[in-house]
């Protein structure tokens, strides 16, 4: 017993010693130990017989690529210069001119002044902007930026100037159309505004604020807009490209540049509102235009009624709602004297067809033919119910 202490006290450090060493060579190269020398030296498996014996085409490895950025959708162009240079030499810049005779001193006054002139003459002037439609020289600008002015001058893009004829107007459309003299036109091709779709990219084309021609881009945000209470008869294209005052009577172009409205007006930037302007469908425009040049005028329907929207809580004698509009004014040249209708009316349906607003009653009494009749309900107030029968005749000319 004493000698196998003796011994093993002998051998412990060699034995500790040889143990370190083995650590040491497992830590530089594991694969000396059994179990990772026989996966290393073990063959590897035999890939599995293919169930079927149909013969396999290999395919290449593709070598790796770049991923490919996605296609913008609906991308547009990054110019609209060619659009530009198509419709722009077509709209033209009018400006206005007549002269207002007023009085200065009141009649009261004037036997106890008799060296000052009870009258004097100003000049009054206006910018606008037109669109020529033909080769003939038609221009087709708003009823508004003419109306009452004695003297129109028309320029061109090409730097060209001349007096332009007033043809005729629409007021009803807040339409007119001018023509002047000048060989060598250039002629808006025309688009289709029923084919418009909202979010469509257009350009506003017109002498904005005075400046000379400029362009202005959006898109269009509604169509068929009605009662803004600019025109008798609305159906809009409404846009957010910027329409300042001088672009009335411009163009409204696609991105191809042709005409799809004419522009008209914007709400006023007074109220807060930015980004919201009208212009005219080029399907109206070519109906006033082609009327107005064959007639000199567009023939309409008039009632000679003045006619005011009811307000919403309105009732009658036993507390019932009334719908409708109330007369407040009527031509004496008119029929609705003789059709029995008086201030004070209020016309509840036109052709069995109840009224809404006054804009409504008007449109549709303008579009009826002049020389047919239309049956009317009415309320008196105090004296109840009648119908009357109003015959429909043709607008006094207003230019």
């Amino acid at each position: 017993m004493h000698r196998f202490l003796r011994l093993a006290t002998f051998l412990s450090p060699w034995i500790a010693l040889g143990l370190a060493i083995a650590l040491a060579a497992i830590y530089v190269d594991p694969s000396l130990l059994p179990a990772r020398s026989a996966a290393a030296t073990r063959p590897a498996a035999a890939p599995a017989a293919p169930a079927a014996t149909l013969p396999v085409t290999p395919v290449a490895a593709e070598p790796p690529t770049e991923p490919a950025e996605a296609p913008a959708r609906n991308a547009g162009p990054s110019s609209y210069a060619d659009a530009v240079a198509r419709g722009a030499p077509a709209v033209v810049n009018i400006s206005t001119r007549r002269v207002v005779i007023e009085r200065q001193v009141p009649a009261q006054l004037a036997p106890f002044l008799p060296g000052l002139p009870e009258f004097r003459r100003r000049s009054e002037s206006s910018l606008g902007s037109g669109v020529i439609l033909d080769a003939k020289g038609h221009i087709a600008t708003n009823f508004h930026v003419v109306r009452g002015m004695q003297e129109i001058a028309v320029q061109l893009l090409d730097g060209r100037s001349a007096p332009a004829q007033l043809v005729g107007t629409d007021p009803d459309t807040d339409l007119a159309i001018l023509k002047i003299d000048l060989p060598k036109l250039p002629v808006m091709a025309l688009g289709r505004s029923d084919q418009l779709r909202v979010g469509d990219v257009v350009l506003a084309i017109g002498n904005s604020e005075g400046l000379g021609q400029t362009v202005t881009q959006g898109i269009v945000s509604a169509t068929g807009r009605s009662q803004v209470g600019v025109a008798l008869l609305e159906n809009f294209i409404q846009t957010d490209a910027a329409i300042n005052p001088g672009n009335s009577g411009g163009a409204l172009v696609t991105t191809d540049g042709r005409l799809v409205g004419i522009n008209t007006a914007v709400l006023s930037r007074e109220q807060g509102v930015e980004g919201i302007g009208f212009a005219i469908p080029v399907n109206l425009v070519r109906g006033v235009a082609t009327e107005i040049e064959l007639r000199g005028r567009v023939t309409r329907g008039w009632s000679g009624l003045v006619v005011r929207s009811l307000p919403a809580a309105a009732v009658d004698s036993r507390g019932e709602p009334v719908h409708g509009v109330q007369i407040m004014d009527i031509d004496t040249s008119s029929t609705a004297p003789a059709a029995g209708l008086a201030r004070g009316d209020v016309l509840t349906t036109l052709d069995g067809k109840a009224i809404g607003t006054d804009q409504e009653f008007l449109g549709s009494i303008a579009r009826q033919a002049p020389g047919s009749t239309v049956r009317l309900e009415v309320l008196r107030p105090g004296q109840g119910r009648f119908s009357a029968q109003l015959p429909i005749v043709a607008r006094p000319l207003e230019r």
